[in-house]
């Protein structure tokens, strides 16, 4: 069965029972829970500690407050020194821990509730990984304060060739033609970002990237293959050379496991990691570890497919949970110890790569399989304080990090002043214990405040991440497939199944 009649039985199932669709324009009006009160035009949160992260060792300064207007911190003072305002609302910090808001670059956002479930967990910025035009009407909406989440970042549609790793909501082209026309029509919606996959061939790469540094777009993703074959012995042999590739400017290339793969042509060896992660520093790409993400199939494997239906999952989106379940079984099948071997290889080549200067950023691929939104981050990050030994520089790796490669140093991911006001506080310090990022006492969002029970209470951001709306869902995403060439409706889509209407 293909990939696309697999997400058209999902589509069936999940509209089943519900209202007619077929001449449904994507949804584009925030739901009214989901509107954010604007914030209060100043805030001083008194006596905390606060942690900047843009050095080499933390800077850390006890006894402050910090002064934030109009989305902005405007000053940190000694506590007791006189403030430079009358705020317009105080918020004790007595006991409190604040960072800079937490970054994922790489998550797969399927609906806005996602957003809600990521500001729960103090993730103030996301990179979307895989776009359709309603990523960027919720980018806009979010920063009109139209919505309740993090900054949005998106790339366009995946661009990939035909192959083992191509996928249904995949933007298929084969020749430098078919790229250019690609790269040409994301532009034309609206995307600024690029992102190529694994079986991206060659011809078609090479356009692609040309076309999108000519249109002043970042590229981003997978190292493309170019094309892939086995010897003798079944070792995996690529068309392009992944040292070759990473000195094309990517803004990032994504997972370790996939570097391991191309790279290292599937080899678990330490000493090949070493020269290939000096090759990659030369380059000066930065590196999306996504530990969390093959651990999470490891564990999937571990549980006879138990794991996957943890506590957090139901976060997830139904449809993200329904085109996951084939992947769920498959892997609920699998033997753990192998992979669980690859994983210990993973995090010992974040360690080297981190070691000969490779820039390392934190990304979750949350969104994906049963990566759950937010709390993927968190997984990631106490992955990569064992895997970088620092909590620091874990935490490093998800603010100051990111925001500088995005191009956004001293504006974000940092704490001074002059700093974006999107903060999170804690009741301990998580350099002492990276757990700490587990319960934010409060998150500070575009300079709103979300208190503990607005993060996790019943009328609060976790209720919104609840919220799920298929109907939403699934205009949006149908929309995102007429963007690419396929104009089709949920009707449409039952009749090919042989006349079962949703």
């Amino acid at each position: 069965m293909s990939v696309r009649i697999c997400l058209a039985l999902a589509i069936v199932a999940l509209f089943a029972g519900s209202k007619t669709f077929a001449n449904e324009s994507p949804q584009t009006d925030a739901p009214a829970q989901m509107r954010c009160a604007p914030p209060v035009a100043s805030l001083v949160i008194r006596n905390v500690t606060a942690i900047d992260f843009r050095g080499e060792r933390p800077d850390m300064t006890e006894n402050v407050s910090i002064f934030i207007a109009d989305g902005r911190i405007v000053g940190i003072l000694p506590q007791g020194e006189p403030d430079p305002a009358t705020p317009e609302m105080v918020f004790d910090g007595t006991g409190l821990t604040v960072i800079p808001g937490l970054h994922d670059m790489h998550v797969h956002i399927w609906d806005q509730t996602e957003l809600a479930a990521n500001l729960m967990h103090g993730v103030t910025t996301v990179r979307n990984m895989s776009g359709m035009p309603f990523h960027l009407r919720l980018a806009e909406q979010l920063e009109a304060g139209a919505l309740c989440g993090p900054h949005l970042l998106t790339a366009g549609p995946i661009l990939n060739s035909k192959g083992p790793d191509s996928q249904i909501y995949h933007q298929i082209v084969e020749t430098g033609e078919d790229a250019h026309a690609a790269v040409q029509q994301q532009h034309a919606l609206g995307f600024r970002r690029l992102k190529v996959y694994s079986n991206l061939s060659a011809e078609a790469y090479h356009a692609a990237r040309e076309e999108a540094h000519r249109l002043g777009m970042v590229v981003t993703g997978h190292v493309p293959e170019g094309g892939r074959s086995f010897d003798e012995t079944g070792r995996p042999r690529f068309a392009l050379n992944l040292a070759e590739v990473v000195g094309d400017g990517f803004e990032t290339i994504e997972h370790v496991e996939a570097i391991a793969w191309h790279g290292l042509e599937g080899a678990l060896d330490y000493a090949a990691a070493r020269m290939l992660a000096r090759q990659i520093a030369t380059s000066k790409v930065p590196v999306t570890p996504t530990l969390i993400a093959h651990l999470n199939l490891v564990e999937v494997a571990q549980s006879g497919g138990a794991y996957a239906y943890r506590s957090g999952v139901e976060t997830l989106p139904p449809l993200a949970q329904v085109v996951a379940a084939p992947s769920i079984a498959r892997w609920a099948s699998e033997q753990a110890l192998p992979e669980r071997k690859k994983h210990e290889f993973y995090i010992q080549f974040t360690r080297i790569l981190d070691e000969e200067g490779v820039p390392i950023v934190a990304g979750s691929d949350a969104g994906i399989f049963t990566n759950v939104p937010g709390a993927s981050l968190l997984d990631e990050l106490e992955l990569l304080a064992v895997a970088l030994a620092s909590p620091f520089k874990a935490i490093k790796a998800a603010t100051a990090t990111p925001a500088e490669i995005l191009g956004h140093a001293g504006e974000a991911g940092c704490l001074a002043e002059g700093c974006a006001a999107d903060l999170v506080l804690y009741r301990c310090n998580p350099l002492m214990d990276i757990n700490c990022l587990r319960l934010p006492e409060a998150v500070i969002m575009r300079g709103k405040l979300f208190d503990a029970d607005q993060l996790r209470g019943d009328t609060g951001l976790r209720a919104l991440a609840l919220d799920h709306d298929n109907e939403r869902t699934f205009s949006n995403i149908l929309e995102g497939f007429a963007a690419q060439g396929y104009p089709i409706t949920p009707q449409q889509l039952g009749e090919a199944l042989g006349g079962v209407a949703p």
